[in-house]
């Protein structure tokens, strides 16, 4: 290990950067998250490095310093494109002890600058020494993703509390006080409720506490979480709703959610499908929200996985209101729901400006069985219609299109598997659309878009359009 990593102290210190533009104002803006005094030197800054500055609370100079002014800082940033400039200051600032760093110029540095992920007071560096940049940027990427943005709030929590647990706790106690602090105790209080009454709380738990007691985390409310988990493509998961599986001890979910997702809850956790299968055996409503209830009330923290967005045909309402019933906490955290990312796999956008102004989310089904739409606008093609859980009833839709006057040239395009293994898209009309589903095999999931066609299919009419027109000019006489 050649460089040592330290976490150097910034308060009332000078640090200064010399340079231009985007390399310069990349460093003033990481230091404006310090308390250093801040002193650019600059011949020509542009508005860049003007703003930078600025919102660093710095001074901006002309020219480059000289020795004494150097010596007054703690450390100095080298930004400058000048070789000659870069190694010439470098020398120098190692002749006065200053620590030094030349942007993209290890030889000239003696220390280097991390890829940081701030969770004030918790900082973590990463670095490559200089070897590979990018790679430390996405090691730091992975780390953003992985640990909660609260994680400096419960730092500045476990600090308010340690001179109480102190005198509460002999030594044991205390170390298994924090195990189940930082475990996610603390976390999931943070996330419901303020800094000061998840304090006061513990506050209050531990002036009662005997010496040596050792169940001094609070009671954990019963809570549920409403996770939606997406189409299937685990990277297309919120990070809230990352965190909300990793946590979660019992977790109830769709049957179509995809093995991907599901391989992201721990091993230690409960988990259980309950999803309802067409014309298959299913799991009643009432039972899902019986059983949700009964471990939420056991002092589990219960995630309901739905596909896609729970609040998007999901049963959301009916869910919540046996948790208000029981008394129960909870959270709704929103995923990508399947016409968004079928649109994304199709190339096309939901809305655009002379072809729809509107887009309508529907099902094929409701509690009366197939559901009855506005279908001339529809068939009229003012509106594209996204159809879920269509696939089983597109007789019927069909029936009902054409029954309304639209087009059997009307575009259809069905997406099967959408962000998932096996994804398949395919264009149609209205006039063949239950002979493409059933040549192609379609089945659930898919999602039916009526007055949309994939951007494939668009280009290819396009071309033929144009060649039809080409054809036509060559046959006119001379």
């Amino acid at each position: 290990m050649r460089y040592f990593p330290v976490f150097l102290d910034l308060e009332q210190r000078t640090v200064i950067v010399i340079g231009e533009a985007e390399p310069a104002a990349a460093r003033v803006r990481l230091l404006a998250k310090t308390p250093a005094n801040v002193v650019v030197y600059c011949d020509e800054p542009n508005a860049l490095l003007r703003e930078a500055t600025r919102a660093a609370g710095g001074r901006m100079l002309y020219g480059f310093p000289d020795d004494a002014d150097l010596a007054k800082a703690a450390l100095v940033y080298l930004a400058t494109a000048s070789v000659e400039t870069v190694r010439g200051l470098g020398t120098r600032c190692r002749a006065l002890g200053i620590p030094v760093n030349a942007v993209d110029d290890r030889a000239s540095s003696n220390f280097l600058s991390a890829a940081i992920v701030d969770r004030n007071p918790v900082v973590v560096a990463i670095s490559s020494s200089g070897t590979a940049p990018v790679l430390a940027r996405r090691i730091k990427n992975l780390l953003e993703d992985l640990l909660d943005t609260n994680l400096g709030e419960l730092a500045q929590l476990a600090a308010a509390l340690r001179p109480r647990v102190r005198r509460a706790l002999d030594f044991p106690a205390r170390r298994r006080f924090w195990t189940k602090f930082f475990d996610g105790d603390a976390a999931r209080l943070l996330r419901r409720l303020s800094f000061d009454t998840v304090r006061r709380h513990y506050h209050g738990k531990l002036g009662g506490a005997r010496a040596k007691d050792d169940g001094i985390v609070p009671d954990k409310p019963a809570t549920v979480s409403l996770v939606g988990a997406g189409p299937g493509d685990p990277e297309l998961l919120t990070l809230k709703a990352r965190r909300a599986i990793d946590q979660a001890d019992v977790v109830l979910s769709d049957r179509l959610t995809d093995p991907r997702v599901l391989d992201l809850v721990r091993r230690d956790a409960l988990l259980i499908e309950v999803g309802k299968r067409a014309g298959g055996q299913s799991w009643r409503q009432d039972a899902i929200n019986d059983l949700m209830v009964e471990h939420a009330l056991k002092g589990a923290d219960v995630v309901r996985l739905k596909c896609g967005d729970p609040m998007i045909f999901g049963r959301a309402d009916e869910e919540l209101d046996a948790l208000e019933r029981a008394g129960i906490r909870y959270e709704i955290i929103p995923g990508v729901t399947a016409a968004a990312a079928a649109a994304a796999g199709m190339g096309r956008s939901l809305t655009r400006r002379a072809r729809n102004s509107s887009l309508t989310v529907m099902t094929a089904h409701d509690a009366e069985g197939l559901a009855e739409h506005e279908w001339r606008t529809f068939a009229q093609g003012r509106s594209v219609a996204a159809i879920y859980m269509g696939v089983g009833a597109a007789r019927f839709v069909q029936g009902r299109l054409l029954l309304h006057g639209a087009s059997p040239a009307l575009p259809v395009c069905v997406v099967e598997n959408a962000a998932r293994h096996g994804e398949r898209i395919i264009d149609a009309t209205v006039g063949d659309m239950t002979e493409m589903l059933t040549d192609h095999a379609i089945a659930s999931p898919a999602i039916i878009f009526i007055g949309l066609k994939s951007r494939r299919r668009a280009a290819e009419q396009e071309r033929e359009t144009a060649t039809r027109a080409s054809h036509a000019l060559a046959a006119l006489p001379a």
